[in-house]
């Protein structure tokens, strides 16, 4: 995720492209399922029941007509359920990021410099992308478990049960087809896959805040000190000559106080030399 010292622009694509997955195949669906009532009196048969159900999932507001198998009298029924919650708050979180993930590739792309400005851009980026990530989760789990929901009310046999001709021996429901949930199921698997993207981006935007560079500065100015005051101390200069006599020692080189240091230093060896 890390090109041209830009670890969250490559990042930034995909978040945008995963984010378009995943809200245009739930968003745009649209499904179908048929039913088949066939009365004992054949004329008050209706073979083919066309019921249609699309996105934000209310459906309690999807009406159907199904023959009551007693003269020609119709029944006017609705599907059971109101999923459009979870579905929209997929979908919202779903163009949320897109957008963000839009915003943010521009901003790497040509603000670059405005982004690291006092760092506010990184650590703005770095809150943001935390909390996408916490959303993408908790939307598409909420989606998936409302996905499930769905599928059980468009259930083709669960719909028979609304009809009250079904409930009658002599007549014959059957399902004819059912609706088909591929896209469905393709957007949950986009919404973890976003979590999973976002989650991932989060070290890679954490390099880029001052609180990585900081965290790496404090062990390395610690280092840093801790050879210097040796350096000071006297302990890294050589005290000892060429020859291992005491010339000129570093820690009393130039003290005022005691004049005769030098004749000092000087007199050791001499007087060790006449002695030999």
């Amino acid at each position: 995720c890390g090109t041209l010292g830009r670890p969250s622009l490559p990042c930034g694509r995909y978040r945008g492209l995963f984010a378009i997955f995943a809200f245009a195949t739930c968003g745009g669906y649209s499904g179908e399922l048929r039913l088949s009532v066939d009365c004992a009196n054949k004329s008050e048969s209706d073979l083919s029941i066309d019921i249609a159900f699309a996105y934000p999932f209310r459906l309690h507001q999807v009406n159907f007509e199904a023959p009551t198998c007693e003269g020609k009298r119709q029944e006017k029924l609705a599907l059971i359920g109101d999923f459009s919650s979870s579905a929209e708050f997929f979908v919202t979180i779903a163009v949320f990021a897109f957008l963000y993930s839009l915003a943010a590739t521009v901003v790497y792309i040509f603000f670059q410099n405005k982004y690291r400005e006092n760092n506010r851009g990184p650590l703005i980026d770095f809150i943001v992308t935390v909390v996408f990530s916490f959303l993408w989760l908790v939307s598409s789990s909420a989606w998936a478990k409302g996905l499930s929901d769905v599928k059980v009310a468009t259930d083709p046999d669960e719909v028979l049960l609304l009809i009250s001709a079904c409930k009658q021996q002599s007549n014959k429901c059957l399902p004819v087809r059912s609706p088909v949930m591929s896209s469905l199921n393709t957007s949950v698997v986009f919404g973890y896959l976003n979590f999973i993207l976002w989650a991932g981006n989060i070290w890679f935007v954490f390099k880029e805040t001052g609180w990585h560079s900081s965290g790496q500065r404090h062990p390395a100015d610690t280092m840093e000190k801790q050879p210097g005051g040796y350096n000071q101390g006297g302990y890294n200069q050589d005290s000892y000559g060429p020859a291992g006599s005491y010339n000129q020692p570093g820690s009393y080189g130039q003290v005022g106080e005691y004049g005769q240091s030098q004749s000092y230093g000087q007199s050791g060896p001499t007087s060790f030399a006449n002695q030999i």
